[in-house]
């Protein structure tokens, strides 16, 4: 009989892998991937790189990210030899409340539209980022994002579904007049290959890289940002924009099997991903169970991870929301006691067929990873939320805004109720792991995926620790994941996105579990990943990065 741990299966698809000694970026398009590369090429810390990607994604894949967007960073500083978060999300504007909104007889806040926009807080992450960290100038930085939007890029496939699909959603709308002024000039879809060519978000990019990234809020550029926003009916005021500040803050971590995992703490759901692993580190893989290029050969793991899922997401209605409003207790939820009790609730014979209600938040993202020559590194997932996020564009600047807005509650005292100057509890996760007694990271790795990142993160480093898998074949095995029924609904409505190994969905529906098997093409999330093999290069090791084979990404190296 063949060893188990020698007979696995290969990936379901192309598992991309890169290695280098010199940097190395992943992201979900190539053109970002290479703009990144780019950068690291030039002398540019992993932060320049980062940046340099995230804004070319912002113009080649809108459906995802954009200046309009938020974002959440964690940054490893080789020099100081410690990690940092950067909380770059935005608040709700002043002039809205839930109250408002009720009054106008609303149930939830729409998830289309201008009342669903806080303010965009990516653009002043960059700047944040950039004057600790960067050593290329802005026009470096920018440079491949502003050739991207002027001179143009081809239209590609899932960049046309996305923008055709919200099209049918939002059209005869007022304040949808901007998203088919810029998104559909000719009035009808963009053809395969099609040169796309965006002069106004290109004078909008040119603007930051002459006047700095705070000028999108501080200078006349902000200006013209809030009367964008205000021409699409938004309450918003050129003092929202200029108020918004990002948090610098210190990660949240958890052990799991020996093995370091930290996150942004909230108003991101990282915590989430840290209690999935705390209630798994209760139990041990079945005997005789592998992880190979079809997940894990026995349903019993996967069942209990849905089930802890199922739990984990109801404290998250109970708890996440911005922690500058209410407090949210991290410490007790990642607890033994907790875990313990949470672990206890798990019947290993079958599904809850009556889980508790809980809400969709709004998701729709890119993650990005870069690695420097130094050893720096960056985790930075940045969003639009709900592909193209609200559907407002402001023609005149060329932004597109996001929707994550519509993740706040308009329930009287519900601890992510909308009030005026709040963030919203987000679905964003970056994450770094570390191995036991070493200093610097072992992994650099996220996704997008909305309200099932958690979830993704978990079975990634499950298979990192308990499969001992291989990063390609983590990131490229099909996942198992739970979600409502509904937006507001009781998490039932199990994916896979890909053939399970043999047996599996059948065990796993005779548990209970309402199977669905799903396309894997990224509707299950986008996971990519940076290992610092040996310590990475300023251990004298290398770099092995892994984009997604769901993605249109691409892994680089140096």
């Amino acid at each position: 009989m063949p060893d188990p741990l020698t007979a696995r299966q290969p990936a379901l698809a192309p598992a991309r892998l890169a290695r280098g000694a010199r940097g190395a970026v992943v992201a979900p398009h190539h053109l970002a991937t290479q703009a990144g590369l780019a950068a690291l090429a030039a002398g540019g810390h992993a932060v320049d790189a980062a940046i340099a990607a995230n804004a070319v994604l912002g113009v080649v894949m809108p459906n995802g990210c954009g200046i309009g967007g938020d974002a959440f960073w964690l940054v490893w500083d080789e020099a100081a030899g410690e990690q940092t978060a950067l909380n770059g999300s935005g608040r709700s504007p002043a002039g809205l409340s839930a109250d408002l909104l009720r009054r106008a007889g609303l149930s939830r806040v729409p998830l289309r539209g201008p009342h669903a926009i806080t303010v965009p807080g990516a653009v002043r992450s960059w700047a944040d980022a950039h004057r600790r960290w960067g050593r290329l100038s802005r026009d470096a930085v920018l440079a491949a994002a502003i050739e991207q939007a002027e001179a143009g890029f081809p239209a590609w496939d899932g960049l046309i579904r996305a923008v055709e699909g919200l099209w049918a959603n939002i059209a005869g709308e007022l304040w949808a007049t901007g998203f088919g002024s810029v998104w559909r000039p000719a009035a009808r879809p963009w053809r395969p290959g099609e040169i796309v060519r965006l002069p106004a978000l290109a004078a909008t990019l040119r603007t930051l890289a002459d006047e700095g990234f705070d000028a999108f809020y501080d200078g006349d550029l902000g200006e013209r940002v809030a009367a964008g926003l205000r021409a699409a009916g938004g309450l918003h005021t050129v003092l929202d924009l200029q108020r918004h500040q990002s948090d610098w803050g210190v990660p949240v971590d958890a052990s799991y099997r020996g093995v370091r995992v930290t996150t942004h703490p909230p108003n991101s759901s990282g915590f989430l991903a840290l209690m999935l692993l705390r209630v798994l580190e209760r139990f041990e893989p079945p005997a005789g169970a592998v992880y190979d290029g079809r997940g894990w050969s026995s349903a019993a793991w996967s069942h209990l991870m849905l089930e802890a899922a199922k739990l984990v997401y109801a404290d998250r209605d109970q708890f996440l929301a911005d922690p500058a409003a209410r407090e949210v207790p991290v410490t007790a939820l990642l607890s033994d006691h907790h875990a313990d009790a949470l672990a206890g609730r798990i019947d290993r014979q079958a599904a809850d067929p009556a889980p508790t209600p809980v809400r969709t938040l709004v998701g729709g993202t890119i993650y990005l990873a870069v690695v420097d020559a130094a050893g720096n590194a960056v985790s930075l997932i940045q969003s639009n939320a709900a592909g193209f996020g609200s559907g407002v564009v402001d023609p005149e600047t060329g932004v597109h805004f996001q929707d994550r807005g519509a993740s706040f509650s308009l329930v009287p005292g519900h601890p992510n109720e909308l009030t005026p100057g709040r963030r919203t509890a987000h679905t964003l996760l970056p994450g770094m792991l570390f191995r036991a007694g070493e200093r610097r990271p072992w992994i650099v790795a996220g996704s997008m995926g909305g309200d099932i990142q958690p979830q993704i993160h978990a079975q990634l480093v499950s298979a990192l620790v308990d499969g001992r898998a291989d990063v390609a074949t983590a990131v490229a095995a099909p996942r198992v994941t739970v979600e409502p029924d509904s937006w507001f609904g009781p998490p039932l409505t199990v994916l896979a996105d890909g053939p399970l190994a043999d047996g599996v969905s059948d065990e796993l529906r005779a548990l209970g579990h309402r199977l669905t098997q799903v396309p894997y093409d990224g509707g299950l999330g986008h996971e990519h990943a940076i290992e610092l093999v040996e310590g990475g290069p300023a251990d004298g090791g290398s770099l092995a990065a892994i984009a997604d084979p769901r993605s249109a990404g691409l892994a680089a190296v140096r």
